[in-house]
């Protein structure tokens, strides 16, 4: 079965197996932990382990996952990173007859038809949920229920929200944790403005992540290899800072092919009206499913996450250099 976030909520009790999967690990990790708050899972009767664990204790898992709980309740068992190369093994552990514990697999991004998905999409005793970086609807909906809703923020002004927006949404645990932080800091007043947010999320590393973005889109290209050696520097992981490649070309998207420009925030408005003149539709497209191969490089490959986003980032700038001076001919 193909579930959404909603089907989640309310079936999990009612189900085998759950593959949970996509590039927004912190929304991966949060579910995973969801599951086991509304199961009731007591310590003792979870089970965890790694794919690369699989095959070395696959016994341990069929013993572990078939066998009722020596302590009482309801057992549960996760299997994390996992990859299409597993999935024969949990198959077979998700059908087996003598199952007694919910199976929780949580993955990244996974291709469509591969063995994995397949399986819990088309089946009536699994399902597979997808977690995908929050886009700007969807993030815009998640501030205002957290700081709204959850934390009795009475308002938030529009410059306060487009900063949020260009800049959080590449993993849900980040976003939370900075809502987190924000409703503490203004919970004195219940308004969050410009201000606040700017305080909150530093500004250095804002304007880094700005320049980073909007100057590679733009093809500036000192600029955005000075930036991410700054972001670098202060320890920016490598992996969040594709996400948010990932998610500032499927805003670039949006823009070109609906021909509306989203809300931004001042400093960077003009750099990526340069950008929606320089890309095109097919080319955008391009980058996203690289931005997918880069990501599946640096969890497989070995190579350095830090090296394989230089070359990617310094490759693109210059490509957007070149198609600009095209574009003004």
């Amino acid at each position: 079965m193909k579930w959404k976030e909603t089907d989640f909520n309310g079936g999990i009790d009612q189900i085998r197996a759950v593959l949970i999967y996509g590039p927004d690990a912190g929304q991966v990790d949060e579910l995973c932990d969801k599951a086991t708050e509304k199961l009731e899972i007591e310590k003792d009767n979870l089970f965890a382990l790694d794919s690369d664990e699989l095959r070395e204790k696959q016994d341990a898992l069929f013993a572990e996952s078939c066998s009722p709980s020596m302590f009482g309740g309801r057992k549960m068992v996760i299997i994390s990173n996992a990859g299409d190369s597993d999935a024969s093994i949990i198959t077979d552990l998700v059908k087996h007859s003598g199952l007694c514990a919910t199976v929780i697999v949580t993955a990244g991004d996974l291709r469509a038809g591969g063995g994995l998905r397949s399986f819990f999409e088309n089946s009536d005793i699994a399902a597979a949920l997808p977690c995908y970086t929050d886009d700007a609807r969807t993030l815009s909906a998640l501030i205002r229920r957290e700081l709204s809703a959850e934390a009795g923020i009475d308002q938030i002004t529009p410059d306060a929200m487009a900063y949020m927006t260009s800049h959080l949404g590449g993993d849900r645990g980040i976003t939370r944790s900075f809502l987190n932080k924000i409703a503490l800091y203004v919970s004195d007043k219940k308004i969050v403005e410009l201000e606040d947010v700017e305080k909150c999320l530093p500004d250095t590393a804002a304007a880094n992540t700005d320049d980073f973005l909007y100057s590679l889109t733009a093809g500036h290209i000192q600029q955005t290899m000075t930036a991410l050696d700054r972001l670098l520097y202060d320890n920016v992981d490598p992996n969040m800072l594709v996400r948010m490649l990932n998610i500032h070309f499927k805003r670039l998207l949006t823009a070109v092919v609906e021909g509306q420009l989203p809300r931004l925030f001042w400093k960077v408005a003009e750099k990526f009206n340069q950008a929606v003149k320089i890309w095109s539709e097919n080319e955008i497209v391009a980058v996203l499913q690289r931005l997918n191969e880069l990501e599946q490089q640096i969890r497989t490959t070995g190579m350095p996450a830090e090296i394989l986003l230089r070359d990617f980032s310094l490759k693109l700038a210059m490509k957007a250099a070149k198609m600009a001076v095209r574009r003004r001919k």
